[in-house]
């Protein structure tokens, strides 16, 4: 009777909050650490445009999610405005993920008529030539400056996201400094899963000491800067776990998420909970880098997927977690980046190997 109460407890409630959708694989830059291995030129079975209409329908049957439209590029597909427009007219939030080169006056003015209630623009070293660099292209430093300025003035918020490896950890300042000035309104630091291209960089991938260096700086400069920024790191589910550290040892307030539904943070890892990610090609999974399909659009409704699909099954049942992240009493709000341990051990249920907590020996004792 205790196990299955315990197990009960165990049984995390999907509820959608935030789908990641690629729009495509197609890309006008060559980034290191891109998990689609995007690039530049088309790509073969991406949805059409009446697929992602029909998608959109599904979609609204689960819930009201926030939708990010990514890639890729988003902003090289022809009919992404088209698409956006579909959804935002259907009652949705639509974001998009850009890596923010190809937002002319033009089409700032565009994305704003829309409206693309925020732009997440990838910025990853505050000096162009190491910008240009890791994003494969001489002048993309140049470019995602103007982009981010052609959507501030056409009134689009802007959030910075910055990918962070031992390449750029001691530009975080900068990078934050730089998010203040340009007039963002969210700074998301995501640390590095290595899938897809990403794999290359492996070797500059932070230790797990400094992971939780960085997450604590981030936690220091939410309460410093208030509601003048929101920090939310991604791939990164042991923040929830520092907040609360710090939090009880009285380091300051929660970070408040202000108003916009975007800068929630309801749990660590979201996959199959309260995020999925569609690829090009219409395959749904638990994100972007858990490189495991929990089912097809072709093949079946978006609806039955997010309902019946065995993988997400296994993600939303936290007694099925091992290791120190099976014991741990931080689980229910962090769980571990499942993309991490599969990346590192082949099994998405082990414990999260970037993340230096001991479960302590209570927690264990108790289940």
């Amino acid at each position: 009777m205790m196990t299955q109460t315990a197990k009960q407890g165990d049984l995390l409630s999907p509820r959608l909050h935030l789908v990641a959708w690629e729009l495509t694989r197609n890309c006008n830059l060559f980034c290191a650490h891109c998990r689609g291995e995007a690039a530049p030129g088309q790509y073969r079975g991406e949805l059409s445009t009446e697929e992602c209409f029909r998608l959109i329908d599904q979609i609204l049957e689960v819930g009201r999610p926030i939708i990010i439209l990514t890639g890729g590029e988003p902003l090289v597909r022809p009919d992404v405005l088209e698409i956006a427009r579909y959804a935002v007219n259907q009652g949705l939030r639509v974001v998009m993920g850009t890596n923010g080169t190809l937002i002319t006056e033009e089409m700032a003015a565009k994305l704003k008529e829309v409206p693309i209630s925020r732009l997440g623009i990838s910025l990853d070293f505050p000096v162009a030539e190491l910008q240009d660099n890791f994003r494969g292209q001489a002048g993309a430093f140049d470019a995602v400056m103007a982009g981010i300025a052609n959507a501030r003035r056409a009134g689009i918020e802007v959030q910075l996201n910055s990918t962070i490896t031992k390449l750029n950890v001691n530009y975080l300042e900068k990078l934050l400094e730089l998010a203040l000035q340009v007039g963002a309104v969210a700074f998301h630091p995501f640390l590095l899963v290595p899938t897809g291209r990403g794999k290359g960089l492996e070797s500059v991938e932070l230790a797990p000491e400094e992971y939780e260096r960085t997450l604590n700086w981030i936690y220091d400069k939410q309460v410093e800067l208030g509601d003048g920024m929101f920090f939310k790191p991604t791939d990164a589910p042991h923040y929830l776990r520092v907040m609360k550290q710090r939090q009880k040892q009285g380091a300051g307030p929660a970070p408040s998420a202000g108003h916009h539904p975007t800068n929630a943070i309801t749990r660590g890892c979201l996959a199959g909970i309260g995020f999925c990610f569609i690829s090009h090609q219409g395959k749904v999974k638990g994100c972007g880098y858990l490189d495991l399909e929990a089912g097809d659009i072709r093949k079946e409704s978006f609806a039955h997927i997010w309902a019946n699909s065995p993988l997400f099954g296994r993600l939303r049942d936290l007694s099925l977690l091992k290791g120190k992240c099976g014991d741990c009493e931080y689980k229910k709000i962090c769980g571990g980046c499942r993309a991490r341990a599969y990346e590192a051990t082949g099994d998405y249920l082990e414990a999260e190997p970037y993340c230096v907590y001991q479960p302590t020996l209570s927690a264990k004792a108790g289940g």
